[in-house]
């Protein structure tokens, strides 16, 4: 696997995590996060089914990259979406006549949804202390 010369790169979030990704061309496919290969990281075969998800869609580029990632942040199952937005991101820097592609199926779009903060008054977000008659 080259880890050298050009590459293509792209970030992606998804709640606290976030990957940054490097597409490596001439590669075989290798899929690495923070220094280990993607099954180890992602042992659930559906988290690496929804992180590979771009290469899926656009099978021309598949086998074309290899992927290198370091992602912080978050849970697991974020770290999957992070790394398929940065996957997205990077294949976009690569060849921009993607992007209507990557657009339509909603890989460009960065999830807002995050953790709501905690009010004062209150336990949490919205949870409030029991109330008590007596």
């Amino acid at each position: 696997m080259t880890t050298s010369g050009t590459y293509y790169y792209g970030t992606g979030k998804r709640k606290c995590a976030i990957a940054r990704v490097r597409l490596y061309p001439g590669g075989s496919g290798s899929i690495v996060v923070n220094g280990k290969p993607i099954e180890e990281v992602l042992t659930w075969v559906e988290w690496r089914k929804r992180a590979e998800k771009p290469f899926e869609l656009i099978p021309s580029v598949a086998n074309r990259f290899n992927v290198v990632a370091k992602i912080t942040g978050g849970g697991i199952s974020a770290w999957a979406d992070a790394l398929r937005h940065g996957i997205a991101r990077a294949l976009l820097v690569s060849d921009p006549d993607l992007r209507p592609e990557l657009r339509k199926h909603g890989f460009l779009t960065r999830d807002s949804r995050i953790k709501e903060s905690k009010k004062y008054g209150l336990k949490r977000a919205r949870r409030a202390p029991q109330y008590t008659k007596r």
